[in-house]
């Protein structure tokens, strides 16, 4: 059975779709967003890291591997401990990377597990992906996690490395076939949050019935570390995380929106 390229399986998730939730990190992106949070995810095979800890006043490193080799039987044997949890709590299972979908053949082997188990399944994704690969998901997927980040073709590309039609295409093909998506911005200074970026994405979702929900993600400088450990240059060095002044004033440009919006997830 194809295995899958994991680089985490976090329990108790309470940002990646309702509920409590287990979220499995696969590793491979088809994007390089300029403002990665999980730089470890971008690459499609297992990496050295550095870590570096410090005890007593000391130093020690340590070179460590991101990225492991599943089953999908093994993930879910992971999983299953927590059915009780997701029972009570209206959670869930959410494949997450990296991008998930760029490991399809596991990924529709883990969710059909989980489906066979009564397990509410979410996807997260950027949404590059073939039209047979969301076409062979979406019966197994409660849940998307659509990710909009720029319309213009051209700054799409420029920050992300790919053109957005294959991704405007896919949400459509959602809508056509009545899936369930939260909507998700990465908010990013001088980047994806001037207004008009922000009132084009807007443009797009409000006809779009199959949208439940709108998350704006504000940038923060966790992944800083992360960068320096894998020895990649941070691009976004200058950048300052959002007042929270800033963030009600970019709500606000949602509030003729017919569903909820949320700072966040």
């Amino acid at each position: 059975m194809e295995k899958g390229l994991i680089f985490d399986i976090r329990h108790f998730s309470v940002h990646d779709g309702p509920g409590i939730r287990t979220t499995v990190f696969l590793k491979g992106c088809p994007l390089r967003c300029v403002w990665c949070h999980n730089p470890e995810s971008q690459q499609n095979e297992p990496e050295k890291v550095l870590r570096t800890i410090k005890l007593n006043g000391k130093e020690y490193r340590s070179l460590e591997t991101v990225g492991s080799y599943m089953s999908a039987d093994e993930v879910f044997d992971q999983v299953k401990t927590h059915i009780p949890i997701f029972d009570e709590s209206g959670g869930g299972v959410t494949f997450s990377g990296g991008e998930p979908l760029m490991q399809p053949k596991f990924l529709l082997n883990t969710l059909k597990l989980c489906r066979a188990n009564d397990i509410h399944t979410a996807v997260d994704t950027c949404g590059f992906a073939s039209h047979e690969v969301f076409s062979s998901i979406l019966p197994y997927t409660n849940l998307f996690l659509f990710d909009l980040k720029l319309i213009s073709p051209q700054k799409h590309e420029s920050y992300t490395g790919q053109p957005n039609h294959v991704i405007l295409k896919n949400l459509y093909y959602l809508e056509q076939n009545n899936a369930t998506i939260i909507a998700r911005i990465p908010l990013i200074p001088r980047i994806t949050d001037d207004e008009i970026n922000l009132l084009a994405i807007k443009a797009i979702i409000k006809p779009l019935g199959c949208v439940k929900r709108l998350d704006l993600l504000p940038y923060h400088h966790m992944a800083k570390d992360k960068y320096r450990r894998m020895n990649i240059p941070y691009e976004l060095e200058d950048l300052q995380p959002y007042s929270t002044s800033k963030l009600e004033e970019i709500k606000s440009l949602f509030n003729d929106l017919d569903i909820p919006v949320t700072i966040g997830g």
